[in-house]
């Protein structure tokens, strides 16, 4: 059976250091994927954008940076919750979000209350939804 846990949080997309503007985040986690989490950026006047990673990714990011492809996650802030800054990659094109690490903190236990962390292998097949997910990529590369 498919369950899943949904969250929608606001992040600063930072254009420069002068300019930022607030976008709606779509946070996205199913039973039937048990190690990625799912973001989808709702850019104004562009079609919406996700990106999986996985889940532990975004957990060890709240309090140490964390992540050394193209999705990068570290709190900002020297203590306690703060916000957590994101940098995601293609090639030499980054787009830099900041949000709060409380919302994030939310979703990540409702994940864990759904599928304990540790206990992915009972709900999904590492190796199918590594192929799904390599499947999926070769398809958008295909496509453009």
């Amino acid at each position: 059976m498919r369950e899943s846990v949904q969250a929608e949080v606001l992040m600063s997309f930072l254009v420069s250091e002068e300019l930022s503007f607030r976008i709606q985040v779509g946070l996205r986690y199913e039973t039937e994927d048990p190690y990625a989490v799912r973001m989808t950026f709702h850019l104004p006047g562009d079609a919406p954008v996700t990106w999986a990673f996985g889940r532990e990714l975004l957990l060890d990011g709240i309090s140490a940076p964390s992540g050394d492809g193209d999705v990068h996650i570290a709190p900002t802030g020297a203590s306690g919750l703060g916000d957590l800054a994101i940098r995601l990659q293609v090639g030499s094109d980054r787009a830099l979000f900041h949000v709060g690490a409380a919302p994030v903190v939310a979703f990540l236990d409702r994940t864990d209350k759904l599928v304990p962390l540790g206990q992915e292998h009972r709900y999904g097949d590492f190796r199918e939804c590594l192929e799904r997910a390599l499947d999926g990529i070769l398809a958008e590369e295909n496509a453009g």
